[in-house]
């Protein structure tokens, strides 16, 4: 008997665990914002909570989708994309309370739309290059510097999270211009390897 339904693990499968989690670190965002807005301590700490949970999430759907194979076309586009809203979204929020530079926020967000530029040219090129080390040490460093922005209060009568969030904030924002220089250099380097080949050929 002949059947429509997709298998569990097909490339356009929608409705599996990785997914589920993708499109639940997106509808975070807007959660962690309304906290915000609240401008409480209270709220922050909300806001705190429900960021670092949707952090968590980026690590679970990439492991479940390794784990069991079931990455998809939806998984994709979307696992990168809902990390980018998360980060650019509370990023511009905290901008907006005062707890970081104007600059960091301006330079992350031109380094992010220029990378994701670069990358659709490479696909469209044929050129593949892989992510590298620093790319994701500047994405690990803003999912931790994040939350001890939004708490911006000396943690344990010690700890002040608004210096420690700052400070690895400026590390987020060296590695990912050195990410992105070596990103560029590559990209061009392979593109350029390509026309000679398709030129000796």
């Amino acid at each position: 008997m002949e059947t429509n339904k997709l298998p569990q693990n097909d490339a356009l499968t929608f409705d599996n665990a990785p997914n589920r989690l993708t499109v639940l670190r997106m509808l975070a965002v807007p959660v962690v914002v309304y906290f915000l807005t609240w401008k409480t301590f209270q709220g922050d700490i909300v806001a705190c909570v429900v960021f670092c949970l949707a952090a968590i999430t980026d690590w679970f759907d990439g492991y479940l989708a390794r784990a069991y194979k079931a990455i998809t076309i939806f998984g994709k586009l979307m696992d990168p994309l809902a990390d980018k809203f998360l980060v650019v979204v509370t990023l511009i929020m905290l901008q907006e309370l005062e707890r970081i530079h104007p600059f960091l926020v301006m330079v992350l967000i031109c380094r992010e739309m220029g990378i994701t530029s670069l990358r659709a040219l490479a696909s469209a090129e044929g050129v593949i290059i892989a992510a590298g080390a620093g790319g994701k040490w500047k994405a690990a460093l803003q999912m931790v510097a994040i939350p001890f922005l939004i708490l911006d209060k000396t943690l344990w009568g010690f700890l002040p999270s608004a210096q420690v969030g700052t400070i690895l904030m400026y590390i987020s924002v060296a590695l990912s211009l050195s990410s992105a220089l070596s990103y560029a250099w590559n990209f061009f380097r392979e593109l350029k390897a390509k026309f000679r080949a398709k030129n000796s050929s």
